[in-house]
């Protein structure tokens, strides 16, 4: 077979530039410090690299999610620390008035102005709110859920958050579950009142059975404050236990809300973790072996030269170099 100039010529072209091309990608892969700079790469690693960083996405949105809980959780139950130490105080002042031989009207005057200053507080604690929205409300975290005389505007609504994934979490608390002993009898509907059976146009947690007992935080601080004033002994001794249900109710929600937050923290972690695996794995199969990269950098530019030399000796001068 006859080797003509033209083959010569073609072969030296073709040997050339497949050693430029290569050169070229390596040296994008040096600047880059990616191994991975176009999906025809490596189809397989970079489906997998795109399918880590949709995760990661994720992930973030779920770090976002929990610390959003976490918020929420953290200051409800700061919230329901102080309605705690309030109802302590609350019953401290009953035991110290419940008996006439060691109280007189001018100490209980005293007294029932403090516990004026507990309802006070009481109040403010169940509106209590993270920016706009008010954390005992419900789904109605736009309004306060309790108005000055304690009537429960709000609902009983669990706003749910996803802190992993299919990980759903309740981040409020309905002051409903909080300050009644019956969370499910939110008011009670007075005999004269609008229609003659109350039960008439109106949701199952508005009305309240004969039968049914419901001990309300507001309600016993007003009744506290009202037998004092009163100098009512057997009054101010009755709400005793009372209180004594109310402070352990406020202590279970004080413990499920911990339970949350324990949920939200090991989540969080959870996610963390993922995060950092994630990442290690994505730069396995993304990133560049830097000194691999340096060392065939260094063999492709020697092998360009060597073609460059070859191509010269091989392809002898003709017209064309005198046109030049």
């Amino acid at each position: 077979m006859r080797v003509t100039e033209n083959m010569n010529f073609e072969s030296s072209r073709k040997t050339v530039g497949a050693s430029r091309s290569r050169m070229n990608k390596l040296q994008e892969q040096a600047a880059s410090t990616k191994r991975l700079t176009a999906p025809s790469d490596d189809p397989v690693s970079a489906g997998k690299v795109l399918g880590i960083r949709t995760e990661k996405v994720n992930n973030d949105q779920f770090l976002m999610n929990a610390k959003l809980a976490e918020t929420f959780l953290s200051n409800s139950e700061q919230a329901l620390g102080e309605i705690s130490d309030l109802v302590v105080r609350a019953k401290e002042i009953a035991l110290g008035q419940a008996s006439g031989a060691s109280a007189n009207p001018q100490t209980r005057i005293a007294v029932a102005e403090e516990i004026a200053q507990l309802y006070n507080q009481a109040v403010g604690a169940a509106n209590r709110r993270i920016g706009d929205r008010y954390l005992f409300g419900g789904f109605k975290t736009i309004q306060a859920p309790f108005d000055q005389d304690g009537n429960y505007r709000g609902d009983t609504g669990q706003i749910m958050v996803e802190i992993s994934k299919d990980v759903f979490l309740g981040m409020n608390v309905a002051g409903a579950d909080i300050f009644n002993t019956r969370p499910d009898i939110v008011k009670t509907i007075k005999p004269g009142i609008g229609a003659e059976d109350p039960g008439v146009g109106r949701g199952p947690a508005e009305y309240e059975a004969p039968d049914a007992q419901n001990i309300n935080l507001f309600q016993e601080l007003q009744n506290l404050r009202t037998a004092l004033l009163a100098g009512d002994d057997g009054a101010i001794r009755d709400t005793l236990e009372n209180f004594d249900q109310l402070h352990a109710k406020v202590t279970a929600g004080r413990a499920m809300l911990g339970s949350r937050l324990q949920g939200v923290w090991s989540a969080t972690q959870s996610v963390e973790r993922q995060n950092v695996t994630n990442a290690s794995l994505g730069s396995a199969l993304e990133d560049a072996d830097m000194a691999q990269v340096m060392s065939e950098l260094a063999r492709e530019e020697t092998i360009f030269r060597g073609a460059l030399a070859s191509s010269q000796k091989l392809i002898q001068p003709t017209l064309l170099d005198f046109l030049k």
